[in-house]
């Protein structure tokens, strides 16, 4: 049941930061999530997996958006 959970709660993170970087496309997002999440594979304490890879894919996914034009961004929607 805590793996069902847990990959709930990762579906949102993805959700949440598409929400915030909107330009950026969807599997870009995906794949920044999973990368974080990855990173945390095999841990035992899995309570704080969510918020850690959502504040790890977020940190990416802001530092990618500075480092493209908007308009590169929206065409890989």
């Amino acid at each position: 049941m805590e793996n069902v959970d847990e990959s709930q709660l990762i579906a949102q993170v993805t959700e949440r930061l598409h929400g915030r970087f909107p330009d950026l496309a969807v599997e870009t997002v995906r794949t920044a999530v999973l990368r974080a999440q990855l990173e945390l594979d095999g841990r035992e304490v899995r309570a704080f997996v969510p918020i850690l890879v959502e504040r790890a894919a977020r940190e990416s996914l802001a530092s990618y958006a500075r480092s493209i034009p908007a308009r590169t961004a929206r065409a890989g929607r």
